[in-house]
């Protein structure tokens, strides 16, 4: 896979090497070119010091790690400590309290079990344990869409592993959300890997959540109160793409009148902010 070399494709591989070692880089990941670093050295352009200096660094973190003196995995007790119930637990526990209320309409949320629910994003099984799990927006007291922020797939090996591109639901995802959001009262949980644009969804459901990782069944207790939200957004989110855009990248909470902010949650009983 090439390196990319973003703003410094005009430099050869080892001038490339050069300014990241110069810049005080200690390992370089993703790629192994070691001799890149030796050729370096032998023509004089950067010093055995420095590379000293950084092999002393990471061998100094490897000791603290103790991996020179116990370097084996102990499978017993990998076995008994990997997927204990308590950590499974804690884990769970995380995700509940991490869920971040946006929107709350008339104080519709928590719900109370029993309800028919049109469910989309979610496990069907899981949701039956909570309410009557119903085909279609229209045969429903509510619904409950678990979504993922949008991203334009991007190709090749590399690049393809990551969400970039557009911060908006695409045209035809926004339509059907706001058909199932004027059908029914709609209860949306986006999952934000990145900040979405969320400006339809927070004015068409009747309840808004962002969460960062989690299970159906924690969202699910969220929704029927069996725990409470207790999250803050951890960045503003745009109100549009045009607005990100015009942003800065290298200013923070640049982006013009976002539609929330940075720390926003609300919890069960507080008023819509």
């Amino acid at each position: 896979m090439p390196a990319r070399a973003w703003g410094v494709e005009h430099l050869d591989e080892l001038s490339r090497v050069e300014m990241i070692l110069n810049a005080g880089c200690d390992q370089l990941g993703g790629e192994a070119r070691p001799e890149l670093v030796v050729q370096l050295v032998e023509q004089g352009r950067i010093s055995q010091d420095r590379i000293d200096g950084s092999v002393r660094r990471l061998l100094r973190e490897k000791f603290i790690l103790g991996l020179f003196d116990d370097p084996y995995l102990d499978a017993d007790h990998a076995t008994a400590t990997v997927g204990k119930a308590e950590f499974v637990a804690a884990g769970a526990e995380a995700q509940r309290r991490a869920y971040t209320l946006l929107t709350n309409r008339d104080q519709l949320l928590p719900l109370r079990k029993g309800r028919r629910l049109y469910v989309e994003g979610v496990s069907e099984e899981i949701a039956s344990r909570y309410g009557h799990v119903v085909s279609t927006p229209g045969d429903a007291d509510v619904a409950l869409l678990r979504l993922k922020a949008p991203y334009e797939p991007r190709p090749g090996g590399f690049e393809a592993m990551f969400h970039a591109g557009s911060l908006e639901f695409p045209d035809q995802e926004r339509d059907h959300h706001a058909g199932i959001c004027s059908t029914v009262p709609t209860i949306a949980d986006v999952y934000l890997d990145r900040p979405a644009v969320l400006t339809d969804l927070a004015c068409d459901a009747a309840a808004l959540f962002a969460s960062y990782g989690s299970s159906d069944e924690a969202f699910l207790d969220i929704v029927f109160g069996n725990a409470e939200p207790e999250g803050s957004l951890p960045f503003d989110l745009p109100r549009s793409m045009a607005a990100v855009v015009a942003s800065s990248s290298d200013v923070p909470f640049d982006t013009a009148d976002p539609v929330f902010r940075f720390g926003q949650g609300l919890r069960y009983g507080s008023q819509e902010q």
